[in-house]
């Protein structure tokens, strides 16, 4: 089914978590790694992290985002306007192209499927196909082909597999993987808990929320607010911002304990609610979120295992007409392919990082320009001891002026003292553009709120 008007209501949208997917891009950026430097002792006397690991996919031109979303104006077809194969030779993947779950691991891995069923109806014994991308989609494209008798090649720009999916593997410095992309799945995601499952790759529910203030903890804010101002604009003859509807309604979008809700929404979507549409508003998260807690590498080599994966090897051209396609290679190579699936995410397109050659179709082009790229920013702090005793594990900051406000806390579900910060829109483009130094002082910072005394 296509994507319809949606209220935005607590519990809704299990699947709608809108952080990092499959992608691949022209240009190779360094991989995030943990931080082995000695961490200075906080400002404040609190502890200091024995670890630290940090994203930065705002900044990173292999994915310039985090997650597509809708913006205000914009219909689903432009979804599936850019999801259109083009002359049977191009095809194209990504969350982005997903009109049923754009922005999610599962609308990653269902469009990689979709467009290599697109494919297969057209291609012919024996042809040479490429799939431009090693993330989620691409390589949801490469297990369906992999056994189809066609001439598969994989490319991919990082030096990795995974794209916006991204496990830190190291016993040393992580008890579990630091997940610096997708990690947290929902109800729509059930192909990728299969696919967990069959790994025996551990999950834990995070499910205890806990909201603080300077004054110490408070009541969780209220949804209600924001779904009846969605409730009112979907009754308007255009579409309105999510801000918009609610100052409309009478809420006050900077109130302490609807902003924090609204960066909780921001953090796992991608805007802020001055991007985000009312007729296609970002899904306010479950209260409970299924977190992976063991290496999702496994799954991504899962699924490409007897597939030809070029590393390293970023696509900057794609030139196409009714005879085939012929991709240009950043290292100066130009190789023929017969068809070929595009995966690279939408703030890769936007920026023009490939050259295609004659240029989009205006439907495609337009969907391109329309969509919105959300910014999601992911930090982890490993503690020697949990920073204070609770069995919280879903932790809000209300009220201040810390740029992350929503944290897990994983100490309850691990045994281990690890604090994960999540943040989105404006202020995760401002974290990823720090350097390590800066966004761990930042992160430490943040967590001040939930160590004041008040709090404990």
């Amino acid at each position: 089914m296509k994507m319809t008007r949606r209220t935005l209501l607590v519990g809704a949208g299990a699947g709608v978590i809108g952080v990092l997917l499959a992608s691949c891009t022209p240009e190779p950026a360094p991989t995030p790694t943990p931080d082995r430097s000695p961490s200075p002792t906080p400002t404040g006397g609190g502890p200091a992290p024995v670890a630290f690991a940090r994203s930065a996919w705002s900044t990173d031109p292999s994915a310039l985002g985090a997650a597509s979303f809708t913006p205000v104006g914009v219909q689903s077809a432009s979804r599936d306007a850019l999801a259109t194969s083009i002359r049977d030779r191009l095809f194209f993947a990504g969350e982005a192209t997903d009109a049923d779950a754009p922005g999610t691991m599962a609308g990653a891995l269902h469009s990689g499927t979709r467009a290599a069923e697109e494919l297969l109806a057209a291609a012919g014994a024996g042809e040479r196909v490429a799939i431009v991308g090693a993330g989620l989609a691409g390589a949801a494209a490469a297990s369906r082909l992999a056994s189809t008798g066609l001439v598969l090649t994989v490319f991919e720009s990082r030096d990795r597999i995974g794209g916006r999916v991204q496990s830190i593997v190291d016993d040393e410095l992580w008890p579990v993987p630091a997940q610096l992309g997708g990690w947290l799945i929902g109800a729509d995601d059930t192909d990728l808990s299969e696919q967990l499952n069959a790994l025996d790759i551990r999950t834990g529910v995070l499910e205890t929320p806990m909201w603080i203030s300077a004054e110490g903890e408070v009541a969780a804010p209220s949804a209600q607010p924001i779904a009846d101002a969605i409730a009112a604009a979907q009754a308007l003859p255009a579409d309105i911002s999510l801000a918009q509807a609610l100052a409309d309604a009478g809420a006050d979008p900077a109130e302490p304990g609807l902003a924090a809700l609204l960066a909780y929404v921001a953090a796992s979507a991608g805007p802020d609610a001055d991007q985000a549409s009312s007729w296609f508003p970002p899904m306010l998260p479950p209260d409970a979120r299924t977190a992976v807690l063991g290496d999702l590498g496994a799954v991504l080599a899962q699924l490409v295992d007897g597939v030809k994966v070029s590393l390293s090897s970023a696509v900057s051209r794609v030139a196409y007409d009714d005879a085939g396609v012929s991709l240009g290679i950043a290292t100066g190579e130009s190789l023929s392919f017969d068809r070929v699936i595009i995966t690279v995410p939408l703030g890769v397109l936007q920026s023009d990082g490939i050259e295609f050659a004659p240029k989009l179709p205006f439907a495609q082009r337009g969907a391109i320009a329309e969509l919105g790229m959300g910014f999601i920013e992911t930090v982890w702090l490993r503690f020697d001891e949990p920073l204070i005793d609770t069995e919280a594990t879903i932790w809000h900051a209300v009220g201040g002026d810390q740029k992350i406000r929503t944290w897990f806390n994983l100490a309850p579900v691990t045994g281990d003292a690890i604090m994960v910060g999540i943040v989105g829109g404006a202020d995760a483009a401002e974290f990823a553009a720090l350097d390590d130094a800066a966004a761990r002082a930042a992160a430490m910072a943040a967590l001040a709120t939930f160590m004041q005394p008040a709090a404990v």
